[in-house]
């Protein structure tokens, strides 16, 4: 049996603006998987099986968070998530998809070079609209498709960020084993489409998936100040996380053997089904602001975390 990686923290550093503004550090990393929280009103200690701070690296996050284990298990079959959430601003998409140190082309390397004998493809797609943002071959070191999709995803300025995600983002890579050795393939769009290896002979031994999913912001809507049209993504936005917490508070504390999973109140909770409650592995980093300013949707990550702790798959 595998055992699911427990949630991960990672803690972003103070920006300039929050410097300037005089805003206080908050949270601190003691060691150990311990993260403290500590302000007028508030003093918590939370426990996740790594925290990494201001100073960690993104391949220190890569290592450590056991993100390098998910890419491991998925050549060998199963069906991997690993999903950044967090308030805006808190560093999400730099964690998965950073522009200098990517994790997103540091998986696709050691996931292409372990490859020989498997085929691997790509796709890209947002979440709550399940918009398809277009297909197309994976350059090993270029990483085409992370940037293509990013560059078509809706972005808008509030008052908490200027370029807020507006939407959730999935990235799936799906890896065939097969059973007697081939070179790696790149395919075309989705899994047995046409594409490089599409004639390839052998039938699959093992299918596996990797699947990032970076969350749009979890603030609260009057946090941002938006109105009108930005009010209802908000609002749409935060329905679909809150559909996402209800499922795994339900995993996480079950009401019986036949407890219900309302998998289907969220085009968002029905695309991590498999993930979140099937013979998926799911590997959570909360990201986080260290500012005083933040401290109300800094708890209510540690907190949304902590639950997803207590989630367990049998793969």
């Amino acid at each position: 049996a595998v055992t699911p990686p427990h949630p991960t923290i990672r803690v972003r550093p103070l920006t300039c603006t929050e410097t300037r503004r005089g805003d206080q550090q908050v949270v601190h990393s003691l060691g150990d998987g311990a993260v403290h929280v500590s302000a007028a009103r508030h003093d918590a200690t939370f426990g996740f099986s790594a925290v990494f701070d201001a100073g960690s690296s993104q391949e220190a996050v890569f290592e450590g968070s056991g993100m390098r284990q998910l890419v491991e298990l998925a050549i060998d079959g199963f069906s991997c998530t690993v999903f950044a959430f967090g308030q805006t601003g808190s560093g999400k998409t730099y964690t998965l998809m950073g522009p200098l140190a990517q994790t997103v082309p540091r998986v696709q390397l050691p996931v292409l070079l372990q490859s020989q004998g498997r085929l691997v493809s790509g796709g890209e797609r947002w979440a709550e609209d399940a918009a398809r943002l277009g297909q197309g071959c994976w350059g090993v070191m270029q990483s085409i498709l992370p940037p293509a999709g990013s560059q078509r995803r809706r972005t808008s300025a509030h008052a908490l960020n200027r370029h807020s995600s507006r939407s959730h983002a999935l990235l799936t890579v799906h890896i065939r084993t097969r059973s007697r050795a081939v070179s790696a393939h790149l395919l075309l769009g989705r899994a047995g489409g046409p594409g490089l290896g599409a004639g390839v002979s052998g039938c699959p031994s093992k299918q596996g998936t990797l699947c990032f999913v970076d969350l749009a912001g979890s603030e609260r809507v009057k946090e941002t100040g938006s109105t009108g049209e930005l009010s209802v993504e908000a609002n749409s936005i935060n329905r679909s996380l809150l559909a996402l917490g209800h499922c795994i508070s339900l995993l996480a504390n079950p009401r019986g053997k036949r407890t219900h999973i309302p998998y289907r109140d969220s085009k968002l909770t029905r695309l991590l089904a498999r993930s979140l409650g099937g013979s998926g592995i799911t590997l959570m980093v909360a990201c986080i602001s260290p500012s005083s300013h933040c401290l109300s949707e800094t708890l209510s990550t540690l907190h949304y975390a902590s639950r997803a702790r207590r989630v367990t798959t049998r793969p």
